[in-house]
């Protein structure tokens, strides 16, 4: 992971109703290609997307709690809503581990059993921005869940649980994510923060998209 970035100066003015927090990361998946991810969150919304506002996207309605993936080729906008998870079994053991890291962050590391599920470093800075990405987590959890449950034995792994569906905010509460890794190695690094006015267009499912909720 890149070492931390010196974003501290970005965004530094007061954030008005009027405006919309820009997060841009590079992600990437082991054995692939690092590809950028666009988050929009304001306090309504958060948007989850590539980058271009033609593409294709996730939207986090905040207030209702639903979580809507728009496809655009497909004409396709699938919509997730919270759902009840299971209590965590016996013995459930995860923890999250938090030090100083340089410049005001927190090193953390999220482990179950002694595993280490992810670690990287979070700053107590854009904090709604960081509850955004949280509350996303949790509309998703229990779908989350759905498929560790009917995956084969040997794809079911304690840390997708801790990662996504019980402890999937722990991390978040530290606050934003500035370098993240992952036990399957994905990775994650902020690359810039912005504030920029609202374009209220970019919160609305495209006209003539055809909705289908998820199975709940």
């Amino acid at each position: 992971m890149k070492p931390l970035l010196a974003l501290l100066a970005l965004c530094a003015g007061c954030a008005h109703a009027a405006d919309m927090a820009v997060l841009r990361y590079t992600d990437q998946d082991p054995g692939g290609p690092p590809y950028a991810t666009r988050i929009l969150v304001t306090p309504a919304f958060l948007r989850m997307d590539g980058g271009e506002d033609e593409g294709d996207f996730t939207l986090l309605d905040r207030r209702r709690r639903l979580v809507i993936n728009v496809s655009r080729d497909n004409g396709l906008a699938m919509v997730f809503a919270a759902g009840t998870l299971p209590p965590a079994p016996g013995g459930w053991d995860a923890r999250v581990e938090a030090g100083e890291a340089a410049r005001g962050g927190r090193r953390f590391r999220l482990t179950v059993k002694g595993v280490v599920c992810s670690e990287g470093i979070a700053i107590p800075h854009a904090m709604d921005a960081a509850r955004a990405m949280a509350e996303m987590k949790s509309v998703l959890a229990a779908t989350q869940y759905r498929v560790w449950k009917a995956s084969p034995p040997d794809l079911q792994h304690d840390c997708d649980l801790a990662n996504q569906v019980w402890n999937a905010g722990a991390t978040l509460a530290l606050g934003l994510p500035l370098e993240e890794r992952e036990f399957t190695g994905r990775t994650r690094i902020l690359e810039g923060e912005t504030v920029q006015p609202v374009n209220p267009a970019l919160f609305r499912v495209p006209a003539g998209m055809r909705t289908v909720d998820a199975p709940s």
